[in-house]
């Protein structure tokens, strides 16, 4: 249940990306999910860190002033 919730954000986190939206996020996430429990623990890390680094780096750039 953790691999799938984690293949969903990181699949929403690639999506953002393209900002497209829409069921190809849901497809990359499913890949994601799949690939990463092949990994075993070491892919579930990988991929929390993942959606990790990506929220911090949005929370950072939302508290950046806007002069800039």
């Amino acid at each position: 249940m953790i691999g799938k919730i984690i293949g969903a954000l990181v699949g929403r986190e690639m999506d953002r990306r393209d900002g497209s939206g829409g069921a190809k996020g849901a497809v990359m996430g499913m890949a994601a999910a799949g690939m990463l429990r092949r990994m075993g623990p070491l892919g579930m890390i990988l991929g929390g860190g993942y959606v990790a680094k990506k929220a911090y780096d949005r929370h950072k750039a939302s508290r950046r002033p806007a002069n800039f």
